[in-house]
């Protein structure tokens, strides 16, 4: 099996020049560099991982927490975090948090705990512990898809971590989700609709709050009263936006129109209908916040705002490496504009002819 010294004996260098290409420790001349790159190909060199790491403490490795068997968006997320961190030669540690709070404390420890460089987390309704945890250990981490406040500086800490008074920031990225919804408001009031119900996702996610204030905009911009009885949660989940749509459908004065806040609950809500035998937009037009796979072979297709949710992972990466080379640089928040897939669910005649899409910020 060849070593670094044969490598370096190859490639005319010393052993250090190999250790600082393999290690990134210090600049190599590129003519260098592609020398011993070339003796390690050529010698079929693998490096000892583990050793590595005991010399620059780090294991080139990454932590993602994601609740991504039970959401497929966050599987094109994963996707996204993967080709990323491929590229700049690191692996991923993956847990599934189960948008669980104790689980999400749990696993992102255990993460913590195989000594991970830094973590991406997408962070569940009830963050405190996790937030808690990675500031009492200084742990680099990456917010993804859903925003995380740090305490007002007249807030009581939530821990012991921020008992002596020194704030924590994180960076965060995740798509507009404000004026996308909005958008889909908006849309459906300009096709005459002027009750348009929302299935919004699990109180305390930013993104269900910031949704639901998208909706709010989209109904003032329209010139249409807000209706509390219109809006209801579904969780996030297709269950309980069934059960949610249904309660909608209920009403003395239903819906004409709804907008679904994730691909999960358009699945629970077009359940609903089925099973009162209402046709989709015939009797009751649709829209959804996320695109899916399959969203196009509906009948009707599927309307959608399409989050870029595999430049959401790959971004989440380029914030976490930066954040291990310059520790100290101020906390960023990355938004990422949407676009809308407009099909026929909403009532218009089918575009797919012009493949209408635009983004939305």
């Amino acid at each position: 099996m060849a070593t670094m010294v044969d490598v370096a004996r190859s490639a005319g260098v010393s052993v250090a020049t190999v250790s600082h290409v393999l290690n990134g420790t210090r600049p190599v001349l590129p003519s260098t560099r592609e020398a011993v790159l070339a003796a390690i190909e050529e010698l079929g060199y693998t490096p000892n991982t583990l050793a590595r790491s005991l010399v620059t403490s780090r294991t080139r490795s990454i932590g993602l927490a994601v609740s991504a068997i039970s959401n497929p968006y966050f599987t094109e997320i994963l996707q996204g975090v993967e080709a990323g961190a491929l590229e700049q030669g690191y692996s991923l540690l993956i847990a599934d948090p189960h948008d669980d709070p104790e689980h999400e404390r749990t696993v992102v420890q255990l993460l913590h705990e195989r000594r991970v460089d830094g973590m991406i987390v997408a962070p569940s309704a009830a963050p405190d512990a996790l937030v808690a945890y990675l500031a009492r250990h200084s742990v680099p981490t990456v917010f993804l898809d859903r925003v995380v406040e740090a305490p007002s500086d007249d807030a009581a800490p939530s821990d012991q971590a921020y008992a002596s008074g020194q704030p924590y920031a994180f960076d965060q990225v995740c798509a507009e989700n404000i004026e996308p919804t909005a958008h889909l408001v908006t849309h459906l009031a300009g096709l005459g609709h002027r009750r348009i119900g929302l299935v919004a996702g699990l109180p305390g996610l930013s993104t269900t709050g910031e949704r639901i204030a998208g909706y709010r905009h989209g109904l003032a911009a329209a010139g249409l009263p807000y209706d509390e009885r219109l809006l209801t949660h579904g969780d996030s989940e297709s269950a309980a936006a069934e059960r949610a749509t249904e309660k909608l459908l209920s009403l003395a004065a239903p819906p004409t129109a709804l907008v679904t806040a994730n691909n999960a609950m358009t699945i629970g809500a077009l359940r609903a209908l089925r099973e009162r035998g209402l046709s989709v937009p015939g009797d009751l037009a649709l829209c959804c916040f996320d695109d899916f796979a399959w969203a196009d072979l509906f009948e009707p297709r599927l309307t959608a705002i399409a989050q870029p949710s595999k430049e959401i992972g790959a971004e989440a990466v380029r914030l976490l490496l930066d954040r291990l080379t310059s520790p100290d640089r101020p906390a960023r928040v990355v938004r990422l504009p949407c676009t809308l897939v407009h099909r026929t669910s909403c009532g218009c005649p089918d575009p797919s002819e012009q493949s209408q899409k635009g983004n939305i910020s």
